[in-house]
């Protein structure tokens, strides 16, 4: 009967076990299987072919706008704040493979010495995922391209809901499009102090030393694959323009699309400086109406 016994509460012990090692991460999204055959015209381009939307510079004086290059992606540092004011990243097939997603999220060596380097541990407890500006899922040409994703400098402390639903969907759209022989040109940031995870409303987490954003926003300009991007956008270019709360609530992101102007009121940002004026006068004003999925 003891045998017996011990048998059932070693075979629950081993599922419990089991249950636990496929449990998901709390900011891991769900994804969807995207095609990801190179096309032979795709080619990686400059994150920043569109403009650098802050003016950013790689000067450490300038501690709340701090230009760091990697060949992943571009960024826009704010040494208080503890996260990117905006991320810009290019997309095409060229940067989409078969790596598997690494999960090494690390401090950023890089960041000038004495600044503060969130770490892997630093939104532990606090209620809001470790959300990525440029998608681990952007970057699965090479173990160190989807491990660059993983850096804390392309973190925000972002809600569930918001990081594994809404967003996670435009993403993968994104990606369909890069399958569809297009490029698109990505920015990504987050302004404004106090957002609502699973714990409540928090304006900091990590001792004050990470910023919640209170809005989080994308832009994606669509092109085909080609050259001289920055001269090919023209008035008819479709520009995806989002704006989300940093909260729990259900968004769908094709119900959040905005304007260009309205993220650049809210934030005082360029996001399209290279292109000429007369195209961003027409892209910028408009809301785009296209497909969702």
């Amino acid at each position: 009967m003891m045998k017996h016994t011990f048998t059932r509460i070693s075979s629950l012990a081993l599922l419990v076990l089991l249950a636990v090692s496929c449990a998901k991460q709390d900011d891991i999204k769900p994804q969807a299987t995207v095609e990801t055959t190179q096309s032979s015209d795709a080619t990686r381009d400059s994150h920043l072919a569109l403009g650098n939307p802050s003016g950013a510079t790689a000067d450490p004086y300038y501690y709340w706008n701090y230009l760091m290059s990697k060949s992943q992606f571009a960024l826009s540092y704010h040494r208080d704040r503890g996260t990117p004011n905006w991320v810009s990243w290019h997309l095409s097939s060229a940067w989409l493979g078969s790596t598997p997603r690494q999960d090494n999220f690390a401090a950023d060596a890089t960041l000038p010495a004495g600044w503060y380097r969130p770490t892997s541990s630093s939104y532990t407890g606090s209620g809001f995922d470790r959300g990525h500006n440029c998608p681990s899922a952007d970057r699965t040409g090479s173990v160190a391209d989807n491990s660059a994703t993983f850096l804390m400098t392309n973190m925000m402390p972002q809600a569930a809901n918001n990081n594994q639903r809404g967003w996670a969907q435009l993403e993968d759209y994104c990606r369909k499009l890069a399958s569809q022989g297009n490029e698109l040109y990505i920015i990504c940031g987050s302004y404004g102090k106090g957002g609502t995870g699973v714990n409540g409303y928090k304006t900091t987490i990590d001792a004050g030393r990470v910023t919640v954003p209170t809005r989080i926003w994308k832009v994606v300009v669509v092109l085909p694959e080609g050259s001289s991007d920055a001269s090919r956008v023209s008035t008819s270019t479709r520009v995806i323009a989002i704006n989300t709360p940093n909260d729990n609530s259900i968004i769908n992101w094709g119900a959040s699309r905005t304007t260009v102007d309205a993220i650049e009121a809210a934030t005082g940002y360029n996001l399209l400086s290279n292109v000429s004026s007369t195209v961003q006068a027409t892209v910028e004003a408009r809301v785009d109406n296209g497909p969702t999925l």
